[in-house]
């Protein structure tokens, strides 16, 4: 994740807002590199309801300059924005497949100049893989799945298979089976990734 928040921090200096995977109210994961100013009276003033880079991504797969929502910005946020060096902007959103399910969406600024067309294709690439490494799995077994909230809890490979009245074999089975659908290099760090996405 480290390797895109830093492309997205080349593509937008003045600052960028990112939502992952979310649900009915909140984001999986969520990174705010705006200006701290701007996200005290972004806040403070309740912005995101007039926000039109917020309702645009909420309706729309896609990407799309401020410049071409300015007509719908009728409280002004893009001009309050433009006060802490937020001159141009992007916003970029898209879901799962089918337009049901989760959606991720980005919202990114730079002071200089618009946002070029490959940049913009950038961000929309940048957003659409991370939102893919966000997915739950939805082929974990249950018993991969108490293997791994052990592995978290931090018991060893033989308290586990005491535990669960199976053999370390099985238990080495399960967590390789477990790394493998989440593309996690060790035990640790696939129970990490499950404990992120909200499975154990």
């Amino acid at each position: 994740m480290q390797r895109y928040l830093d492309e997205y921090q080349l593509l937008a200096p003045a600052g960028f807002y990112l939502a992952l995977r979310v649900g009915f109210a909140f984001p999986l994961v969520e990174h705010n590199q705006l200006p701290a100013d701007w996200v005290r009276e972004y806040t403070a003033l309740g912005l995101i309801v007039h926000d039109p880079a917020i309702a645009w991504v909420y309706h729309n797969d896609g990407v799309a300059r401020w410049s071409e929502l300015g007509t719908e910005d009728r409280a002004g946020v893009f001009t309050l924005a433009r006060g802490h060096g937020l001159n141009f902007g992007a916003a970029v959103g898209c879901r799962d497949a089918g337009g049901a399910g989760q959606r991720s969406f980005g919202l990114f600024a730079r002071a200089d100049r618009e946002f070029e067309p490959e940049e913009l294709a950038r961000l929309r690439s940048l957003l659409g893989a991370a939102h893919q490494a966000h997915e739950r799995p939805r082929n974990l077994t249950a018993a991969e799945l108490e293997t791994l909230g052990m592995v978290k809890n931090g018991l060893l490979m033989k308290e586990m298979a005491n535990v669960l009245g199976v053999s370390e074999s099985a238990i080495k089975q399960r967590l390789k089976s477990a790394r493998l659908k989440l593309n996690a290099k060790t035990g640790s760090q696939a129970a990490a990734k499950a404990t992120m996405l909200g499975m154990i």
